[in-house]
């Protein structure tokens, strides 16, 4: 699993949307999108920011395993974020 479908698979496990990793990682949702499906590359200081976005450690993405252990139920997400 490459690095942007982890970044996708956990925001979506916690049920947050595109918009509010874009508007608390300094990026349009436009930029945002393309980097999340793989069409523009993700720099390291972009994957910081969408981490502290996600509430997570940044070595999360680089977990081997995310997609078994989301799917095993072993994941606990942080909570729930909206965009207000």
């Amino acid at each position: 699993m490459e690095l942007h479908e982890r970044i996708k698979l956990i925001r979506q496990s916690k049920g947050i949307t595109q918009t509010f990793v874009a508007a608390e990682s300094g990026m349009t949702v436009s930029n945002y999108n393309m980097k999340e499906n793989g069409k523009r590359t993700i720099t390291a200081n972009e994957v910081e920011a969408i981490a502290k976005a996600l509430s997570e450690p940044v070595a999360i993405f680089f977990d081997e395993e995310i997609h078994e252990k989301l799917n095993g139920g072993q994941f606990v997400a942080s909570e729930k974020k909206e965009v207000v």
